[in-house]
């Protein structure tokens, strides 16, 4: 069984090729039996002025499909952020996404902070885009998330992307810091968007790098993502098959293509 996270998906009327059907068919042609899907983000709702709130939209979509699994996204201009997660818990979500470049606060910021307190209260997990994205680095530079472990040690965190091309090294020293106290295993590898398949670019982690990964931090720790619908089923096998031909343990391998997300996420 192969477990994915990381689908960003959208109504039609936004993004013809991020719909719920056709994140199906990639699911079907890859052989990926379930899914962890992330709302859209509020700013890309206002911007196209769809009638409904992302995670509302994403709750109505995912009933009827027992094998996906939703995240909810934070409105940061809301006036409560406790009861933005709180509303996420409530819609039976799993988890958050978060992109601090993306949505333009700090790693580090007090807003941020009410919103992973609530989380590791309510025990839901949080992926982080780690690695840059066209925004000031300052506040979202990856070696922000080790304060986000060491003020929330019960708080379970992915580092999407680990860091990409140029921020790997920084991301792996979070993962390594946040190994002993708290709950563990407590902050993990997030291998989304990380191929090779045509040739460096801002993600591209090599296989010695994703090597290095599982014997630093260890083989419970990492977890495969797709980045639907920015990345196609051709970039997804490719992905599949190389992390399955890497120097690591069988144990590894099935736990980067879904042992950990189920572990984690209790499904």
């Amino acid at each position: 069984m192969i477990i994915a996270n990381h689908a960003h998906v959208f109504p039609k009327e936004i993004k013809e090729s991020g719909t719920i059907d056709e994140l199906k068919k990639l699911l079907d042609e890859c052989g990926i039996d379930k899914c962890v899907c992330f709302a859209p983000f509020p700013e890309r709702f206002e911007e196209e002025g769809f009638p409904d709130t992302p995670n509302n939209w994403l709750a109505k979509q995912l009933k009827g499909q027992p094998d996906l699994y939703g995240f909810g996204t934070i409105d940061f201009k809301a006036e409560n952020l406790r009861d933005e997660v709180d509303k996420i818990a409530d819609l039976g979500f799993k988890g958050i996404k978060l992109h601090p470049p993306y949505q333009e606060f700090d790693i580090d910021g007090e807003d941020a902070f009410k919103v992973y307190e609530r989380a590791e209260e309510l025990g839901l997990f949080v992926s982080f885009h780690c690695g840059m994205h066209w925004h000031r680095l300052k506040g979202v530079r990856p070696i922000l998330y080790d304060e986000v472990g060491w003020f929330f040690k019960n708080l379970r965190f992915s580092l999407e992307h680990i860091g990409g091309y140029h921020f790997f090294n920084e991301s792996l020293a979070v993962l390594c810091n946040n190994s002993r106290e708290g709950i563990q295993p407590r902050a993990f590898a997030g291998w989304t968007s990380i191929s090779d398949i045509d040739g460096m670019s801002t993600w591209t982690l090599t296989n010695e790098q994703l090597e290095t990964v599982v014997k630093q931090i260890g083989e419970e720790r990492n977890i495969f993502g797709l980045d639907f619908p920015y990345k196609d089923a051709r970039y997804t096998k490719y992905e599949i098959e190389r992390f399955k031909s890497l120097n690591i343990s069988d144990t590894a391998k099935e736990n980067i293509l879904g042992g950990t997300l189920k572990k984690v996420l209790g499904i």
